[in-house]
């Protein structure tokens, strides 16, 4: 009997500051990834830290090479956004400006995965706009959207003295949405043969 495949899940997001909402939503949303199935690897804050993408240039750092070598190997994303200014942050933006390092590649940028988007920012507008922006990114970069994107207001306590989501309806849209990146990842509908 052969076992069942486990999807590789990819997770990226947060900010440079350790343990930011978005960094820990991604945790959460991975965890559940885990519980379902898949195997996961995250990619932070830190290692989201690159210099600007220069298509120029072919000269990657590790953490660049390790980011679009991830993001190969991925059967499903989740990438979680902080809200600055009305839309996504530059460190995540240049990080998905590496996945144009895919562009010759059999499934060019993030084709045929499901990616999972979350949204933190002080306010609802806020949220609104990042993940429309966030969107609008993955279906340039050919990936599908999940149906289900996370908006998390960040204006109020964001979570509990067990450390989960103070309000707990986030917490079922994340595991909602964790289980529509395994499903579509496990169906194989993205993976070429």
């Amino acid at each position: 009997m052969t076992e069942p495949y486990q999807p590789l899940i990819v997770g990226m997001g947060g900010t440079t500051r350790p343990q930011s909402t978005s960094e820990i939503a991604v945790r959460k949303v991975l965890g559940e990834a885990e519980r379902l199935g898949a195997r996961t690897r995250i990619i932070t804050g830190p290692e989201l830290d690159l210099p600007n993408y220069a298509p120029e240039n072919p000269v990657r750092t590790e953490n660049a090479v390790r980011l679009v070598d991830a993001v190969r190997q991925a059967d499903g994303l989740i990438i979680a956004s902080p809200g600055y200014h009305g839309s996504l942050s530059g460190l995540i933006k240049n990080a998905l400006d590496y996945v144009e390092d895919m562009n010759k590649d059999e499934r060019v940028y993030l084709e045929g995965r499901a990616v999972g988007l979350i949204a933190c920012a002080y306010g609802w507008q806020a949220t609104g706009t990042t993940l429309v922006a966030l969107r609008s990114i993955v279906h340039a970069l050919r990936g599908w959207p999940t149906p289900l994107g996370v908006a998390i207001n960040t204006a109020g306590a964001s979570f509990d003295e067990n450390g989960d989501f103070a309000d707990s309806a986030v917490g079922k849209q994340l595991m909602l949405m964790a289980g529509q990146v395994v499903d579509f990842a496990k169906s194989g509908i993205g993976r070429r043969s």
